[in-house]
């Protein structure tokens, strides 16, 4: 029988007990089995989970978050609880290490924290656990639909045996799946736990995929107890204690961690540098816990959220918060320290230091400062018996007010490198120039005909000072031309 192809404007659908209406709603019906299949993909997962560990009742939905990559273009995926997630896993992961390896230095500490949540570490251990099969990374489209149970492409169903006795997985193909986004979703299930505030749940869970940590208190032995002198003769452990709201049940330990390496002495055999390794990891989590508690909503996205962290926790915003708390006078170190210290205090004499976040220093400032914000908070974490609440408590005074969305602003290069992108501008960073001890950085960027270029040159005594001040001035003028035309 032979067959014609008319076009649908000149023919009628001949189903009386069927009306157009309900035809066209079966095109939904790809959709909706999709949705429900990313459902049951997260519901057999977390089925998976359940045979090893019981976590709180995390919602299916945050499982399904969790395994939901950017690229899915859906109205949620796992940015949000990925940042969680990294953020949770270097603060146990540093802990567990800290206190294991009393006698490495902070250089082996952070080789050690490397070789255990990198990326390609991280690749490795989804890859055991059978994540790859249950990650959604890809557009949904209509036409590629596979209409479940059809064999009429004759592809052979092959069973998968998985690390379950209730989960079944089928595969009928297979693909090719990026290695950070398998190492970002485990750092969002992790994340995912941690958003329920179920830590013990996130922590089997980083234990069943490979990375032995727990929560032990382990008593924190160190060659400062070799020391014969009272603290209390070197450091002024009253004043500090009103200034940062804590007193040292063990006061060696804030000894260790206002000491630079410069400032040991037979007296003084330890340096800060381990207590700055822990406190780093511990900051960062708490004050991401912070802003994920106050942010995490359908109103902020989650670049929103990792700006707003970016700008709280970074070196910048540590030296100031140093400084508003005048912490440079009890710092024990040689004098090539305390010069570059007092450097940096000349330079920001004329600044306000009301807000501490943000990227308000346009001259060198010593990294010390920032160090001793982060080794405080690792000696406050120790000494109070590793309780991450009691470190949050005592630091936040000295970073606020802490950054708020209306506050918030893009680091400078930052900022313009995603205004390029956005306009499609042309942006040129000219190789920087050292001369006698300064560097300057040029910038140029093109729009429609007008060029846009800081002259003179930022100058400054590093690097990324210079190319921060340059991306300053270059997005200002932009930003004036913007306004007058």
């Amino acid at each position: 029988m032979s067959s014609v192809d008319l076009p649908p404007e000149v023919c009628s659908v001949i189903m009386s007990p069927i009306s157009i209406g309900t035809i066209y709603s079966f095109s939904f019906i790809p959709s909706i089995m999709h949705w429900l299949e990313g459902l049951l993909v997260a519901f057999n997962l977390k089925r998976m989970l359940l045979d090893h560990f019981t976590p709180n009742d995390i919602p299916i939905s945050k499982v399904l978050q969790a395994i939901t990559a950017k690229g899915c273009e859906e109205a949620y995926d796992y940015d949000y609880l990925e940042t969680l997630g990294d953020s949770y896993l270097k603060y146990i992961v540093s802990q567990q290490l800290f206190k294991t390896n009393q006698n490495d230095r902070e250089g082996a500490l952070s080789d050690k924290r490397k070789n255990i949540i990198s990326n390609d570490v991280l690749f490795k251990y989804g890859c055991t656990r059978p994540l790859p099969g249950f990650i959604r990374k890809d557009k949904f489209d209509p036409k590629q639909w596979d209409v479940p149970g059809d064999k009429s492409n004759s592809i052979l169903l092959l069973k998968q045996k998985l690390d379950s006795s209730r989960t079944r997985v089928y595969v009928r193909k297979t693909r090719e799946i990026d290695l950070g986004i398998i190492a970002d979703v485990v750092e969002a299930l992790i994340g995912a736990f941690i958003s329920t505030e179920d830590e013990k749940a996130a922590l089997s869970f980083i234990n069943w995929i490979g990375i032995n940590v727990d929560t032990n208190i382990m008593p924190y032995e160190n060659e400062r107890h070799i020391s014969i002198i009272a603290p209390e003769e070197l450091v002024k452990a009253k004043l500090l204690k009103s200034r940062l709201n804590y007193s040292f049940k063990d006061p060696y330990l804030l000894v260790e961690a206002l000491t630079h390496s410069s400032g040991k002495r037979p007296e003084i055999r330890t340096c800060y540098e381990r207590l700055e390794f822990l406190g780093d990891a511990v900051l960062d989590y708490v004050i991401t816990m912070h802003f994920y508690k106050e942010y995490s909503n359908d109103k902020f996205s989650a670049e929103f959220f990792t700006n707003m962290r970016s700008i709280s926790v970074n070196n910048e915003c540590y030296a100031l918060s140093a400084i508003k708390a005048k912490l440079d006078e009890h710092i024990l170190c040689d004098s090539v320290v305390k010069n570059n210290i007092a450097q940096t205090m000349e330079g920001v004499k004329n600044l306000s230091l009301e807000s501490t976040f943000g990227w308000e220093l346009e001259t060198y400032f010593c990294q010390v400062l920032a160090d001793v914000i982060e080794s405080i908070a690792g000696a406050i974490f120790v000494d109070s018996g590793y309780k991450k609440e009691v470190v949050f408590q005592s630091i936040k005074p000295l970073l606020e007010p802490l950054v708020t969305p209306e506050t918030a602003r893009r680091h400078p290069i930052s900022e313009l490198h995603e205004l390029c992108q956005k306009k499609g501008y042309k942006m040129k960073v000219y190789p920087p120039v050292r001369v006698n001890g300064e560097t300057s950085v040029t910038i140029e960027v093109k729009t429609n005909g007008i060029t846009y270029k800081n002259n003179p040159p930022a100058k400054a005594s590093n690097n990324d000072t210079a190319r921060k001040l340059a991306a300053k001035d270059v997005l200002k003028q932009i930003k004036i031309c913007k306004s007058l035309g």
